[in-house]
């Protein structure tokens, strides 16, 4: 798989920033991060240091760049630690630049550190997202807003579908072998959540990809909150257990065939007691947390595969096997899990 990544050349810089007041520029830095053909540099200027992205082909749509860039300026200006969003100096004084058939943003340059795995930092990440979910609770939106998720999705079920019979996953007879037990496991998963009334639960805006890649930190407090693209209307509940997941997975070498069957549990229990001390969770809710999260990883893991073949740069086929032991782990032990959320206040 290539490992190049999409840059700015010399005129393309300059023709964007002259549609802002940065002042004289006096250094340009790339930045590797993020999606690699989202190309990213960080700029130092007379009036600051500031982050000019441009938008990736499918994620470049006006509308959903004007609907994430909405959420961003509604949660600045309730004081929550997002990078704050540069108008053009065009008469539009748009937050989004289009240009030369691209979509261009500038921010506010913060300065931060990755997530260090520390329990203090986990639960502080738990905290901040069930501010967020406060923060956007009565958030206006329009219908055409982008809305879904990864539960009880026939999109999912289409895409398992695609793996059993696709060759570049590797041995077909292997791969239609995991697809299917992937299929029971979401299935089931999927059941027992409608069982607990997922149907009845407020639908808001939701980040909808709340990992440690998104967040920043300076020591272990919150600094800064990124990547809005995959912001949609969905039950609070599906971010959660998106973020519970993300903090606890366990997946340190680089083949996902030694990441061991079982996640971080401190971990998992420190996002969601987090959570906990800003918003009050029913059973029902804490009841269907596990099987959200199997919902989650197996979807996350086969659209990727599906169109591609890999996940990233890994095989697809040993990633969904890795996926595969790490969802039996889960229901294994969703009742020890679950037990433990229930007695935690």
């Amino acid at each position: 798989m290539p490992r190049g990544g999409a840059n700015f050349s010399s005129e393309e810089l300059v023709r964007v920033l002259s549609h802002y007041d940065t002042g004289v520029v006096h250094r340009v830095k790339p930045l590797a991060a993020g999606n690699r053909r989202a190309p990213k540099v960080v700029i130092v200027a007379d009036n600051g240091t500031f982050l000019l992205k441009r938008r990736p082909r499918g994620r470049d749509d006006l509308d959903k760049v004007a609907f994430a860039h909405m959420i961003q300026q509604h949660l600045a200006a309730r004081s929550f630690p997002v990078t704050s969003l540069l108008e053009t100096t065009d008469e539009q004084h748009s937050t989004a630049l289009s240009l030369d058939n691209h979509i261009y943003e500038l921010f506010r340059f913060v300065a931060g550190s990755r997530y260090d795995g520390s329990p203090t930092a986990t639960r502080e990440a738990g905290r901040q997202l069930a501010v967020f979910h406060k923060h956007l609770a009565r958030l206006d939106y329009h219908e055409e807003t982008p809305n879904g998720c990864f539960h009880d999705a026939s999109m999912v079920r289409r895409h398992l579908d695609m793996i059993s019979r696709d060759k570049r996953t590797g041995s077909t007879r292997k791969a239609r072998a995991v697809a299917e037990s992937l299929l029971i496991r979401y299935d089931k998963a999927s059941a027992r959540i409608n069982r607990f009334g997922f149907d009845s639960w407020k639908r808001q805006v939701i980040h909808g990809d709340w990992h440690p890649g998104n967040i920043l930190f300076a020591g272990e407090k919150v600094v800064a909150v990124v990547d809005f693209d995959a912001a949609r209307v969905s039950s609070a509940m599906t971010d959660l257990a998106n973020g519970m997941l993300q903090f606890s997975i366990v997946g340190d070498r680089p083949d996902p065939a030694e990441w061991p069957d079982s996640f971080d549990e401190q971990r998992l229990f420190a996002f969601l007691d987090g959570y906990r001390s800003v918003t009050h969770l029913s059973q029902r809710k804490l009841y269907s947390l596990v099987d959200l999260m199997i919902e989650t990883m197996i979807a996350e893991a086969v659209l990727p595969v599906a169109a591609t073949g890999f996940f990233g740069h890994l095989s697809g086929l040993d990633f969904l096997e890795m996926i595969l032991r790490k969802t039996k782990w889960l229901r294994t032990h969703r009742k020890q899990l679950t037990e433990v959320m229930l007695r935690t206040p």
